[in-house]
């Protein structure tokens, strides 16, 4: 068979394992989202209940990974050390550990997302699919391929997990290799979430910005400036405190224990769990016009900091949207913009912001919110990317060398 020939059959081979792991990845994104969604629902119905058990639930987790594999509590770090091949596989122990830790973190009140559990799940499976395939370049091709899935599967935005998984391993790469099975498998991933009842977020934007108006322009120019630096103070406090407390506090159920003490005094004090979980419950007041305080983002980005330093488990993306959007609703009053539009262009830059993305951002404008306002979304992310300084919330993501004119600072 000659060269066209083996390329041909190889590029067959990955389409039939991104239509399998889109299948499979969809099917536990479900199996987790609908039992995420059950227990949050638990735990806000009987919060004064469960927060003060949140120390006892934090060494619960730090014992589950030290009893069954201590490697899978590097999380997000197995995946990017994988992509950039400093290492050769995840292990499976991760899929059960992650899920039912990030079930545990959500039921008795940490303030945690739900993304990063999903694109572990995703590139586990994936990568332990191409490695027994043996495919040519399957860790890497493979890997983005699940993590495309993973998001996808989870937010049903399947063309914003396509470019967050092929950009977000190495700042300022795309890994157009993995784009074909990266599509199949988030579309798949998305589609199978859905059947199986896993509902999608999708806010109508009603009216457009005008951008013929200065007042407008000088709006949207503060909003990118406002939510780059939200994203970027997220990205560098989250590693700062997972570092002073690494160094500081080696045991792990020290650190977990004593730590979700405050933790649990500040999110029953604070309006009564309004910052435990997900953070759906902000974005739902930021895009119905309920109550939306001054400080929530704030707060929300400092609860979320610490639960997640001390080593609860989950994701950052949800609580980034929650804290975006909630910035947004603030803004808008200050600059005299649509609380609603705000909300949404606050929704996905500082997701962008703190991931270091800028693909991505932008595609979830596009299919959380419709195409009413992509010009804005485009600016706004661009600034936002711009503003973040090259910094992220994960600590393991490449970099390459800039050499553009416009460089980052």
């Amino acid at each position: 068979m000659g060269k066209t020939g083996e390329k041909i059959k190889r590029s067959f081979q990955y389409v039939l394992l991104a239509v399998a792991t889109g299948v499979l990845v969809g099917i536990l994104d479900t199996i987790f989202g609908r039992g995420l969604l059950i227990i949050s629902d638990i735990r806000n119905l009987h919060y004064l209940y469960l927060l003060p058990f949140l120390p006892v639930a934090g060494l619960a987790i730090a014992w589950l990974y030290q009893h069954f594999n201590k490697e899978s509590l590097k999380g997000m770090t197995l995946v990017f050390e994988t992509g950039q091949q400093k290492r050769e596989e995840i292990p499976l122990a991760l899929i059960p550990l992650v899920m039912v830790t990030t079930w545990i973190t959500h039921l008795f009140g940490g303030s945690a997302g739900r993304e990063g559990v999903a694109v572990q799940i995703g590139a586990t499976l994936s990568h332990a699919l191409g490695r027994r395939c043996h495919l040519p370049e399957n860790g890497r091709i493979m890997l983005v391929t699940g993590m495309a899935a993973g998001f996808g599967g989870l937010f049903q935005t399947p063309l914003a997990a396509v470019f967050f998984a092929m950009e977000v391993i190495v700042a300022g790469y795309l890994d157009y290799e993995a784009l074909l099975p990266a599509l199949i498998a988030s579309y798949m991933a998305s589609f199978t979430s859905h059947a199986l009842g896993l509902e999608k977020f999708v806010v109508t934007l009603t009216g457009t910005l005008d951008l013929s108006e200065k007042k407008n322009v000088f709006g949207i120019l503060i909003l990118g400036v406002a939510f780059g630096l939200t994203g970027r103070l997220f990205s560098f406090f989250l590693q700062k405190m997972k570092k002073i407390l690494s160094e500081k506090i080696k045991s792990p159920f020290w650190r977990i224990g004593f730590g979700a003490v405050p933790l649990a005094v500040f999110l029953l004090l604070l309006h009564s769990g309004r910052y435990s979980g997900l953070g759906t419950n902000l974005i739902r007041e930021s895009f119905h016009g309920g109550t939306v305080y001054a400080y929530d983002w704030i707060l929300k980005l400092l609860l979320t900091i610490v639960t997640l330093a001390i080593g609860f488990q989950g994701g950052e993306v949800t609580p980034l949207f929650s804290i975006g959007a909630t910035l947004g609703v603030v803004l808008s009053g200050i600059l005299g913009l649509p609380a609603m539009t705000c909300a949404a262009l606050g929704y996905a830059a500082v997701f962008g912001g703190a991931t270091n993305t800028l693909l991505a951002p932008i595609m979830i404008g596009l299919e959380v919110f419709g195409p009413a306002e992509m010009l804005p979304f485009v600016i706004v992310c661009v600034i936002a990317y711009l503003m973040n300084g090259d910094r992220s919330i994960y600590a393991a993501q490449g970099r390459i060398e800039k050499n553009s004119i416009l460089r980052k600072f």
